[in-house]
C-alpha cells in the first residue's frame, strides 16, 4: 500500500464482530503496510519535523510481530491491543510513541476482556483511542496533528453504527474519514509539535501522524475486507 492508494471498496460485512483473530491479522497487516510505506512518512514528516516517522513506526510495528507468535489460545482483542500498546511505548521514539501507545492502551482497556468486538463497541473502542491521544497530546481538531484524522474516523464511525450498519461498514467509514482528515491536514498551520515552529511554512505539508492513522485505520478495514 502506498500514499496514492485507493479504499478497498469491496469491503464485505460477513464477519459481525471482530475478535481477536481479526486483531492480529490487522496488527500484522499494519506492520506490511508501515513498512511499505515508511520512505513516503519519513518524506512527510521531513517537511514539517524530524524525518524520522516512518522509520519510528516501522521499527514499533516490526517489534509486535514476534510477540503475536507466543500469544496463547483463548486470547481476546484487548490482550492484542495492550501487548501493541506496551511494545510501542518500550521500542518507539519519538512522540509516535507515546501517543499512539496510549491509543492501543486505552482501547484495550475499551473493550476490556470481551471475546469480539461489535459495531456498537468498535466506535468505543475508536473513541477511546482517539480521547488516549488527546489525553496524551493535548491536541484538537485543526492543529495538524493526528488528531486531524482520529476525530473525523470516529464521528463517521459513530455515525454509521447509529444508522444500524454493520461493523465492516463503520470500519470502513472511520478509514474513509481518516483519509479525508489527513487530506485536510495540508493548508493548516500547526499548532502542536516540531511543525508548530514553521509557522505558514507547515502550510502544504500533510501531517505525518495524520498519514499514520490513515494507514492503520485502512488495514484494519482491508483485513475485515479479505476475510
Amino acid at each position: 500500500m502506498t500514499l496514492n492508494d485507493q479504499p478497498n471498496s469491496a469491503l464485505a460485512d460477513a464477519a459481525p464482530r471482530l475478535d481477536a483473530a481479526w486483531t492480529v491479522r490487522w496488527i500484522r497487516r499494519s506492520a506490511e503496510v508501515l513498512a511499505a510505506n515508511r520512505a513516503a512518512l519519513n518524506t512527510l514528516d521531513r517537511e514539517i519535523g524530524d524525518g524520522d516517522h516512518g522509520e519510528n513506526m516501522d521499527r514499533g510495528f516490526q517489534a509486535v510481530l514476534p510477540k503475536l507468535d507466543a500469544l496463547a489460545e483463548g486470547t481476546t482483542p484487548g490482550a492484542v491491543l495492550k501487548l501493541v500498546a506496551t511494545t510501542l511505548i518500550s521500542t518507539v521514539g519519538g512522540a509516535a510513541g507515546p501517543l499512539y501507545g496510549t491509543a492501543f492502551l486505552k482501547a484495550a482497556g475499551a473493550v476490556g476482556a470481551a471475546e469480539s468486538v461489535d459495531a456498537a463497541a468498535l466506535v468505543v473502542l475508536l473513541t477511546a483511542a482517539r480521547d488516549g491521544i488527546v489525553l496524551r497530546g493535548k491536541a484538537e481538531e485543526g492543529d495538524k496533528t493526528m488528531i486531524d484524522a482520529w476525530t473525523p474516523a470516529v464521528n463517521a464511525a459513530s455515525s454509521a453504527q447509529a444508522a444500524g450498519s454493520a461493523v465492516g461498514t463503520v470500519l470502513l467509514a472511520a478509514a474513509d474519514a481518516a483519509a479525508d482528515g489527513a487530506q485536510a491536514t495540508e493548508p493548516l498551520v500547526a499548532r502542536k509539535g516540531r511543525a508548530s515552529y514553521l509557522g505558514e511554512r507547515a502550510i502544504g505539508h500533510r501531517d505525518p501522524g495524520s498519514q499514520s492513522t490513515l494507514l492503520l485505520l485502512r488495514a484494519a478495514a482491508d483485513v475485515l475486507a479479505t476475510a
